[in-house]
């Protein structure tokens, strides 16, 4: 696996570097030898966060993990990955152009399965037109993480959401 590792607000020294290429190591056997991997290490008051994307044909797979020692963040990250890969395997090599981005021996390896996805309620609401500032405002009364809408300014469906810090974000739907 090859690593790109980048900090925001902390240096990435010769041991935080050693520890991610050891501890993300470990899901070499997931991967061909040839697959990156992103690791992008931030500090942000007392919390050290570290973000990991690993591109594979098709999909993503994406942990972020923090907590208030870098090295912790690092070995927590690494194991919720290991349960996406072992949670997802069957739905990411059923494609079989992704099955190209993975190891021989993580495809013959059976896991348990119990990715089966339920949908246990639907809800329906009337949309009406607003700008993004009136959907960050609605999504706030109802105490929610985003809030789908139809843009005033657009005509087209947007998501507002929120992120950490208390900021918001704006995913513009494309068709």
């Amino acid at each position: 696996m090859r690593f790109t590792i980048t900090g925001r607000n902390i240096e990435v020294t010769e041991g935080l570097r050693e520890a991610i290429e050891d501890k993300l190591g470990k899901l070499d056997r997931y991967f061909n030898p040839d697959t990156e991997v992103i690791v992008t290490l931030s500090v942000q008051k007392e919390r050290q966060n570290i973000e990991v994307t690993i591109p594979v044909k098709g999909n993503i797979i994406r942990a972020e993990e923090s907590s208030s020692d870098m090295y912790v963040s690092i070995d927590l990250v690494e194991e919720i990955i290991e349960r996406q890969l072992k949670k997802y395997k069957n739905k990411l090599i059923d494609k079989k152009q992704s099955a190209l981005a993975f190891s021989q021996a993580f495809m013959d390896e059976e896991y348990e399965s119990d990715d089966d996805i339920k949908i246990v309620k639907t809800k329906r609401f009337a949309v009406k037109p607003m700008d993004t500032e009136e959907a960050c405002f609605q999504m706030e009364l109802l105490g929610h993480n985003f809030y789908v809408f139809l843009n005033s300014d657009t005509d087209e469906v947007n998501v507002v959401y929120k992120r950490k810090g208390n900021t918001y974000g704006l995913i513009e739907l494309e068709f």
